[in-house]
């Protein structure tokens, strides 16, 4: 079972791209996009299965910032780093109280309810997720994703 980790320090060679983007469906959209584009700019074929996880991570970590960790006017912060091995996305927003569960409600296991299978998905397809609240204004939610 994986679980919720501490932050790994990253070195400051990694390459990444971040991006702050509106609390909105839109922005979270865009997350995405952007992801699979950041990707295919590091040399991961947008048709690559790396590409299509990191894409459906990605998608989760966001929507999941625009419906439970949105303050009127603030934005969520949209991370990707690579990592030897593997990609880290982080999803930064603005509700450092709302920590995600460290194992999805029971009900979310259901395929007939509305929601509650982002997190399942994100434990399925990372290598490790997790979650940080660095300061009283924000948290970060973070998947690792195994891209060779």
């Amino acid at each position: 079972m994986k679980s919720i980790d501490a932050v790994t320090e990253v070195p400051a060679q990694v390459p990444q791209f971040t991006a702050r983007l509106s609390s909105t469906g839109r922005g979270a959209r865009l997350a995405r996009r952007l992801a699979v584009q950041q990707l295919a700019a590091w040399g991961v074929p947008y048709d690559s299965e790396a590409s299509h996880t990191v894409a459906v991570v990605t998608a989760e970590l966001a929507a999941n910032a625009v419906t439970h960790g949105r303050l009127p006017g603030r934005d969520f912060r949209f991370s990707l780093l690579r990592l030897p091995g593997h990609v880290r996305v982080e999803v930064t927003d603005a509700r450092p109280e709302r920590l995600p569960p460290t194992a999805p409600a029971a009900g979310a296991r259901s395929l007939e309810t509305d929601s509650g299978r982002g997190l399942l998905l994100v434990s399925a397809y990372a290598e490790r997720w997790g979650c940080e609240a660095w300061d009283a204004c924000t948290k970060t939610v973070w998947a690792e994703i195994a891209c060779r």
